[in-house]
């Protein structure tokens, strides 16, 4: 996740559920920053790392390992490389993997990402471990997204809101993103769609504007792309929708990023809306 998002905050929550040892590797924050934000959250029986150094770190682990380690975060291991180079991140995760395979430590590495929203460092990283999970800001909500996992499907989302008790799950994520909707709005769509194994109620959002340039402008958040184009190309070709002199711009409410193809008519309702300026049913899902 991105500096700031929660992902130490996540990690404290973990541990205040955890009734095994737990070693918490800070990196990124001092031993008393860690501390005090534990008080504030409840946890107690945590221990703090400060080790960074690659090779005195595995050998303090294999001589008391823990059942828990927490690495936070794995840019901040000095091995073979300065910290945060390709090397020193590829060697520090695969010098974890091999710990966590061979006692039995259950282990999370806490990493950044890139301006793109994938995880930074090389491919192998994704290669190596068993799950990767993604933490995103949507507005006052953190979400925690699964993009890999060997033992369960993927795309599963957790919501919660930061609180200053830490993070609290979202009961009902359809209402929390939805609370905020305006009525009678041109360019709005309701659509059920498929995260994982949950289904959500999310707002697509379509806004059509008189481009000046040759070339329109396609713009999307949150949805995929490619098939926001095939909607688009359907709706003028078949509708005889005029969109080759409008900008086009599509959003999914509440900052998520969903992938399922039943929003597909969703867009196209809330485009159409957009074009021609009139509002769809408010009972319309």
């Amino acid at each position: 996740g991105e500096p700031g998002v929660g992902k130490s905050t996540l990690l404290l929550e973990l541990a205040k559920h955890l009734t095994r040892k737990v070693y918490y590797l800070a990196g990124e924050e001092s031993p008393a920053q860690i501390k005090l934000r534990a008080r504030r959250l409840g946890v107690k029986d945590l221990l703090l790392l400060k080790e960074t150094r690659l090779e005195p770190l595995l050998t303090l682990l294999e001589r008391e390992p823990p059942e828990v380690l927490f690495v936070d975060s794995i840019q901040t291991i000095e091995a073979g490389g300065s910290p945060g180079s390709l090397v020193a991140v590829r060697e520090a995760t695969h010098a974890f993997v091999r710990l966590a395979k061979e006692e039995g430590i259950t282990t999370l590495l806490v990493g950044h990402v890139t301006k793109e929203g994938v995880v930074a460092g090389p491919k192998s990283i994704e290669h190596a471990v068993d799950a990767t999970l993604y933490l995103e800001s949507a507005g006052v909500y953190r979400v925690l997204r699964s993009a890999k996992n060997r033992f369960g499907p993927v795309g599963e989302l957790g919501v919660f809101r930061m609180e200053e008790e830490g993070l609290v799950e979202v009961q009902n994520p359809s209402e929390a993103f939805l609370l905020e909707r305006p009525l009678g709005v041109p360019g709005s769509a309701i659509a059920l769609a498929l995260a994982g194994e949950r289904a959500l109620a999310l707002e697509v959002q379509a806004l059509a504007a008189k481009t000046p340039f040759p070339a329109p402008r396609r713009v999307v958040q949150g949805l995929d792309a490619r098939r926001v184009d095939m909607v688009l190309a359907v709706l003028e070709r078949r509708l005889g929708l005029p969109l080759g002199n409008l900008d086009i711009y599509v959003n999914l409410a509440g900052g998520l990023k969903v992938q399922d193809p039943g929003l597909d008519l969703a867009v196209a309702l809330a485009v159409y809306s957009a074009v021609v300026g009139k509002a769809l049913p408010p009972d319309l899902a």
